[in-house]
C-alpha cells in the first residue's frame, strides 16, 4: 500500500506541475500579444530580454545545485545558439503579425517537420499510424489559415519560418544533447547567453535602441511591468531528449513526447 500511494503522489505532482506549465505557457502567449499590440514593443529586443533572464533564472538554479554546469566547446554550440535566435524571434514575429489562434495552429507543424527532416536527413523511419496522424494536423492548420478572418501573407510567412527553424532547432538540439552527453538546463546554460550576445549584436541593426519605441527607450511602469512578466516558456526553452530520434514538443524544460521513430 505504501508504495501504491508513493506512485500516486509521483503521478499527482507530475500532473500538477505539467498543468502549471500549461497554465503559465499560456498566460505567456497573452502577455507577449498584449506588448505588442498595445505598447509595441520591439521583437528582436523583447526576445533579447528573454534570453538574458533565461540565463539569470539557470545561474540561480545551478547555484541552488539543480545541476551541474558541463564545460563546453562553444564552437559546438555556435549554430545551435543562431538557430536558437532563429526560432524564437520568428514564433515572436508570428505571435506579434497573427492572431493568438492562429500562431498556435501553426506551431502544430512543427511535429509534421521535424518528422520529414528526420526522414529524408537521419533516414528515421515512423509506422503507418504515426504518419496518418499528420494529414488531420495538416489540413487543420491549412483550414484554419484560409478562413482566418485576419489572415495576412506576412504573418504566414513568419509563421512557416518559425514553424521550419523551431523544428531544425529540436532536431540539432536532441543531437547536441546526445553528442555532448548534456541534459537540457546544461546546454542551455551555455546556449543563453551566446544567443544573447548574438542579438545583442543585431539588435541596432534592425531595430531603434535609446528612441522612442527601442529597448532603452522611454516605456510607461505598466509597460515594463507586463515586460518583466511576459517571460519565455514553452516557447523559448524547448528541449526534446537526447536522442535525436526522441523528439517532442512538449513546453518546458523537461522530456517532450514526439512519436518514436522505428
Amino acid at each position: 500500500m505504501a508504495a501504491l500511494a508513493d506512485r500516486v503522489r509521483g503521478r499527482g505532482r507530475i500532473a500538477a506541475g505539467l498543468l502549471l506549465n500549461l497554465l503559465v505557457s499560456i498566460c505567456i502567449v497573452f502577455l507577449n500579444k498584449w506588448i505588442y499590440v498595445h505598447y509595441g514593443f520591439p521583437n528582436m529586443s523583447l526576445t533579447l530580454v528573454h534570453f538574458v533572464v533565461t540565463w539569470l533564472g539557470l545561474y540561480v538554479c545551478q547555484k541552488l545545485d539543480m545541476f551541474a554546469p558541463k564545460s563546453l566547446p562553444p564552437s559546438k554550440l555556435l549554430l545551435l545558439a543562431l538557430s536558437f535566435c532563429g526560432f524564437v524571434v520568428f514564433t515572436n514575429l508570428s505571435l506579434q503579425n497573427n492572431t493568438i489562434g492562429t500562431y498556435q495552429l501553426a506551431k502544430a507543424m512543427t511535429t509534421p517537420v521535424i518528422i520529414v527532416i528526420q526522414t529524408f536527413c537521419y533516414k528515421k523511419t515512423f509506422s503507418t499510424k504515426i504518419q496518418l496522424t499528420l494529414i488531420p494536423i495538416t489540413v487543420g492548420v491549412i483550414l484554419n489559415s484560409y478562413y482566418d478572418v485576419k489572415f495576412n501573407f506576412l504573418g504566414t510567412v513568419f509563421a512557416a519560418l518559425g514553424v521550419l527553424v523551431t523544428s531544425l532547432y529540436q532536431v540539432w538540439v536532441g543531437a547536441k544533447q546526445h553528442e555532448l552527453q548534456v541534459n537540457s538546463m546544461q546546454l542551455l546554460y551555455y546556449q543563453a547567453p551566446m544567443s544573447s550576445a548574438m542579438l545583442l549584436v543585431a539588435v541596432p541593426f534592425f531595430e531603434p535602441v535609446f528612441a522612442e519605441g527601442g529597448i532603452f527607450g522611454p516605456w510607461s511602469v505598466s509597460a515594463l511591468k507586463l515586460l518583466e512578466r511576459g517571460f519565455p516558456g514553452g516557447s523559448v526553452v524547448k528541449h526534446p531528449p537526447a536522442n535525436a530520434g526522441d523528439m517532442g514538443s512538449s513546453p518546458g524544460l523537461g522530456r517532450p513526447h514526439m512519436p518514436r521513430s522505428n
